[in-house]
């Protein structure tokens, strides 16, 4: 798997909404219509053209070929085992400032008419992804001014060689942009200008925006 390198791109590719839908899907939760969306995803992108596109099917190609219950074991263990799952954690942390940047997530849905499900957080990143599928210029630019967080979780899928870095890879590409050189400057970024009473902004484990009881949790999903 290519690593992606820092790298600047004045404005997002043509694709870019086929990308964001595409990684939405295949970053939520592999819940019972998951065979389906790898497939999807595959014959939607396939003959488009762009360096992310290899980065999605690689990662089609071998969801494909596991057993559902594997995939969601380890979207589990990659996404569900750490408490820090929002990307707003990584620029807010555990402060008061995090209520007032998840309200102004939502008060974007809203200003493009958009109505996201009750049960989600704003920043849980298969949501925003899809908000910018759908809503190209004012989701891309949400998603822009969140890719510090992106890029650290981006990073930590990397160095735990886990198959969903591609979409991250593949994600990272379409944002317009200067992306960080290292994990250490998308850290840095990340951490620019929250306020004193954060709490540790370590690298987690390798996690997610997800923050939604999973199936697991609640013996059957909604």
């Amino acid at each position: 798997m290519t690593r992606s390198r820092g790298h600047s791109r004045g404005r997002a590719p043509t694709n870019a909404p086929v990308v964001f839908q595409a990684a939405a899907l295949l970053l939520d939760y592999p819940d019972r219509d998951w065979p389906r969306r790898p497939r999807t995803v595959r014959e939607t992108v396939a003959a488009l053209p762009g360096p992310e596109i290899p980065l999605l099917l690689s990662f089609c190609a071998r969801a494909e070929r596991e057993d559902p219950l594997a995939v969601a074991a380890r979207y589990v263990a990659t996404f569900d085992r750490s408490r820090r799952r929002c990307l707003t954690y990584y620029t807010d942390g555990d402060t008061r400032r995090h209520g007032a940047a998840l309200a102004r997530i939502k008060s974007v849905y809203r200003a493009h008419g958009w109505l996201p499900p009750d049960d989600e957080l704003p920043d849980f990143l298969p949501l925003m992804l899809e908000f910018a599928a759908r809503t190209s210029e004012a989701g891309t630019a949400l998603l822009a001014e969140h890719r510090a967080a992106i890029e650290v979780l981006r990073y930590a899928l990397e160095a735990h060689r886990s198959p969903y870095a591609a979409l991250l890879q593949a994600v990272c590409r379409c944002l317009p942009g200067q992306a960080p050189a290292s994990r250490e400057e998308a850290l840095r970024l990340a951490r620019t200008g929250p306020p004193a009473e954060a709490v540790g902004l370590g690298v987690p484990e390798p996690l997610a925006a997800r923050s939604r009881p999973r199936p697991h949790d609640e013996g059957a999903r909604r």
